[in-house]
């Protein structure tokens, strides 16, 4: 298993553990301080998603959600310079403030479907998410890794905690 972790940044926030724990997998890890059912809600509902998920790098052109086995999703986004991209998939497993599998494909690569798995777990107010990315090659999983996503992905989750943070108790 490779880590790529740094579990802070110079600032002192908390960073995500990026490991590799077979050849066609990717596992990110990251603690959050804030429990678990409001970062679920940040995670899974579009108004909330369209504050993180752009990570400073682009603007969000749509955020659909479809939240049941079965249903998809979709997120688009214009990056700075123009680039316009999307990742879409459909939901396989629902498990509401716990367990969220879902397909994933890129746009820009619809060949390299992954399915990605998202596990949160809370003790004493702080959550703990893991997301198991499994690719069907090494081939799709070392493209994933080389494309640059982990500096966006720490960006994205450090947004993630914030709307999470700022969200009203329900």
């Amino acid at each position: 298993m490779t880590s790529h972790d740094l579990t802070t940044n110079p600032g002192g926030a908390r960073r995500a553990v990026v490991t590799t724990p077979s050849d066609t997998q990717i596992l990110i890890t990251r603690e959050f301080d804030a429990p678990r059912h409001l970062l679920y809600r940040a995670y899974t509902e579009p108004e909330l998603i369209r504050r993180w998920w752009h990570a400073n790098r682009g603007t969000i052109e749509s955020i659909e959600v479809d939240l049941r086995v079965g249903g998809a999703w979709r997120y688009a986004m214009t990056a700075a310079g123009g680039f316009a991209f999307s990742f879409h998939g459909e939901y396989r497993e629902i498990v509401p403030d716990e367990r969220l599998v879902s397909t994933e494909i890129y746009s820009g690569a619809p060949q390299a479907e992954s399915l990605s798995a998202a596990t949160f777990t809370e003790k004493d107010g702080r959550t703990v998410l893991e997301i198991l990315v499994t690719h069907r090659t090494k081939e799709f999983r070392d493209a994933h890794l080389a494309s640059g996503m982990e500096d966006g992905l720490q960006d994205a989750l450090d947004l993630l905690e914030g709307v999470a943070q700022d969200e009203p108790e329900a």
